[in-house]
């Protein structure tokens, strides 16, 4: 069991908490990403037994953040929303040097590559001026309810698989982001039951999609990729903080971002797959 992994998962379930922020880019910024997709297309095949070393306790800390943040993000998005957003901006600004290096974009990149960037960014970006849809706090299910959970799961997961695309941020344009947390704070098992089947039904199939695309088209897969990273700082920022004490907890908050950022990411290219 590779049991490092716990807290490269903790820190990942962390980010999966935060609309805008996605456990992808985590995932990048720790050098595991192309693993990360390897291993769970593995582990649903005969040769799952070499990938649940991997994948076991990544899950375990994923589920731990989860689990125990889910009311600490909650409050620190309510009390000291800025800050919290601009912690999180300086880890997405601080992996874009890696993301370069990853995709040689020096020498790979040509224009319609450098175009798809722009175009999926702007796109992204957009997403910030929808309105989040407004439903009611599911707490109970029925037949409806559980499709509509389950299929919100899958699309979650999907976005957290892809860096720059959070799975909260997913789960709060379809209106389901405080059923998930709410369930996540109560501990309403059978919502969870149901949204983590979605979940892992979308990171089977998303996860083979993506590793194919990776392997195939990898230039322009990166260039999309790089273009949600951009895109989703843009998502979260949450505007110039108030002067004073915000401004600054702000400004500390986005420079220990990109310390955190720094000293968490590969320093030399990763091979790709």
């Amino acid at each position: 069991m590779e049991w490092k992994n716990i807290y490269k998962g903790f820190l990942m379930g962390i980010s999966d908490l935060i609309p805008g922020v996605s456990g992808g880019t985590i995932a990048f910024m720790l050098g595991i990403y192309d693993r990360l997709l390897t291993s769970i297309s593995g582990f649903f095949s005969r040769e799952w037994r070499k990938h649940i070393g991997f994948l076991l306790p990544l899950g375990a800390g994923m589920a731990a953040a989860l689990l125990l943040f889910s009311r600490v993000i909650s409050y620190l998005l309510k009390h000291y929303h800025a800050p919290t957003q601009f912690f999180f901006m300086g880890l997405i600004i601080g992996i874009l040097p890696f993301m370069f290096r990853q995709a040689d974009v020096k020498s790979s990149f040509k224009l319609q590559h450098v175009a798809v960037l722009l175009i999926v960014g702007a796109l992204l970006a957009s997403t910030g001026f929808i309105s989040p849809a407004d439903r009611d706090v599911i707490t109970s299910l029925t037949p409806s309810r559980t499709i509509l959970l389950f299929l919100a799961g899958w699309a979650a997961s999907t976005a957290m698989l892809l860096p720059g695309i959070s799975g909260s941020f997913v789960l709060l344009l379809l209106g389901f982001y405080s059923t998930a947390i709410g369930a996540l704070s109560n501990f309403n098992i059978p919502v969870m039951a149901v949204i983590g089947l979605g979940v892992i039904t979308g990171f089977v199939i998303s996860s083979k999609v993506i590793h194919l695309l990776l392997s195939r088209y990898a230039t322009l897969t990166f260039a999309v990729i790089i273009g949600l990273i951009i895109g989703s700082i843009f998502v979260i920022y949450p505007g110039v903080p108030e002067s004073g004490t915000p401004f600054v907890m702000s400004g500390v908050a986005l420079v220990m971002g990109l310390l955190v950022s720094n000293l968490f990411s590969p320093q030399e290219e990763t091979e790709k797959q």
